[in-house]
């Protein structure tokens, strides 16, 4: 019988990022008509807009979305791991509405920023923690570049993540024309 192999572990989210966890809520993401299974590629045009993030969990909690890519500037050089692209607090679970920080839903505390990855495929993960506070005046990190997840979960007191997605970007060619020589 073949066993079923986590995806976050394959694509190494679990050990670089975050550690082993047990999903405790539903984590749903789209850019556009496209859902994000974890590990699919996506091209950075595609996801230039904050996705729409629909959460599935216990109604009366509230939960802090995180989203990082690990492998800035290039994977075989992460010397900016992690680079944090969003970071929304105080979300509530609705099955009706995604976040929607223009209608009040969540608190952004840093923008959303495509991926924009300069040199080879980088892994970008949307993490979801569920707050046992709501979060009061939050600073905003001092830098996007060397972010640590397990810090800011530490920190915070928020723990494990309830739930991951990530999926793959890389540069895409400035010009559809290939030349063969």
């Amino acid at each position: 019988m073949a066993s079923w192999v986590d995806p976050l572990v394959v694509g190494r989210v679990i050990g670089d990022v975050v550690d082993m966890f047990v999903p405790m809520a539903g984590m749903t993401i789209n850019y556009g008509m496209k859902h994000i299974n974890n590990g699919c590629q996506i091209k950075p045009s595609m996801a230039a807009d904050a996705p729409k993030v629909t959460i599935s969990g216990n109604s009366d909690e509230l939960y802090t979305l995180v989203m990082t890519d690990p492998d800035a500037p290039s994977p075989s050089e992460p010397t900016m791991r992690e680079w944090v692209h969003w970071y929304v607090a105080s979300l509530s679970s609705s099955a009706t509405n995604g976040i929607n920080v223009e209608m009040g839903v969540g608190k952004e505390i840093l923008a959303y920023m495509g991926p924009r990855p300069p040199v080879g495929i980088h892994r970008y993960i949307l993490l979801l923690f569920k707050q046992r506070d709501p979060i009061g005046l939050i600073d905003q990190p001092s830098s996007r570049a060397n972010f640590n997840t397990r810090h800011f979960a530490g920190a915070l007191g928020l723990g494990l993540p309830v739930a991951a997605v990530y999926f793959n970007s890389q540069k895409e060619p400035s010009s559809n024309r290939r030349r063969h020589h």
